[in-house]
């Protein structure tokens, strides 16, 4: 991620509050008050990309110790470890999209992990029945599948179309609230915030706390990607649910694992 840790972005907060004199930098502060301005030297194919967020400097966590992070990875992205083998995010403008395709991608994978994980719970503790999150689409609803689909794709078009031209021309679609004498933040793309999606304001303030939330989403986000992977291959070799998977496998951990699956097929 592109802090350590969230106690040490807090640290180097709590830190700068204290009285200079008093103490001298702690080995735990971020890295971020170390260097806290972006190298002019470096390739910043991020810059633009985050008004809150700032680059970090070329020793910070990477995914492998010891590698050179590519130029145009400069940590100024939630979750940027330098990880990008095929140089796919060379070109800034794509980076962009790479980003924000990302950060979608994670935030619907949480609603499916959540989707599917939930009701199966709920099943086990006989509040519905006959659930199966991977034949839902083709069950009978309160109306016919292709209306479902047309107000799906007419809802889905319009809000994506919105999101696409906030990408193009940031800043065109914005819905805070315009109060007198109140003038809104500045919002990053893909962050709308506000009061209709940050009603408690936790992703202002200073870089530190915004950058920490916003790397535990992301991570969050492609944890929930892989946990998505994982129940579609139990779906199709094994057949059965995640909570039912992992029941068994608690059950009985040498016949019930991920090698059963392929030697029981």
């Amino acid at each position: 991620m592109a802090l350590p840790t969230t106690s040490t972005a807090l640290s180097g907060i709590a830190y700068r509050q204290l009285p200079t004199k008093l103490c001298t930098p702690p080995p735990t502060l971020s890295l971020l008050h170390l260097h806290p301005r972006p190298s002019r030297t470096r390739l910043a194919a991020g810059k633009g990309v985050s008004s809150v967020c700032e680059p970090l400097p070329p020793n910070r966590p990477v995914w492998f110790p010891g590698t050179e992070p590519p130029q145009w990875l400069d940590g100024s992205l939630p979750g940027d470890f330098g990880f990008d083998p095929l140089g796919l995010g060379s070109d800034p403008e794509l980076l962009k999209w790479f980003a924000q395709a990302e950060l979608m991608h994670g935030r619907w994978a949480m609603l499916a992990v959540f989707g599917i994980l939930v009701p199966e719970w709920l099943e086990g503790l006989g509040y519905i029945e006959n659930f199966s999150w991977y034949d839902a689409g083709s069950r009978e609803y309160f109306t016919d599948t292709t209306t479902l689909f047309v107000v799906q794709m007419v809802l889905m078009g319009w809000v994506e179309g919105r999101r696409w031209a906030d990408m193009l021309k940031p800043g065109c679609v914005d819905i805070e609230l315009k109060l007198p004498h109140k003038k809104n933040p500045k919002m990053d793309v893909g962050y709308p915030g506000g009061f209709w999606f940050d009603p408690l304001f936790w992703g202002r303030g200073t870089p530190e706390p915004v950058m920490v939330l916003r790397t535990k989403e992301i991570k969050n986000g492609r944890l929930a990607m892989l946990a998505f992977v994982g129940f579609l291959f139990q779906a199709i070799y094994v057949g059965e649910g995640p909570i039912e998977n992992l029941m068994a496998h608690i059950a009985d951990p040498g016949h019930c694992n991920i090698f059963s699956a392929f030697t029981s097929h």
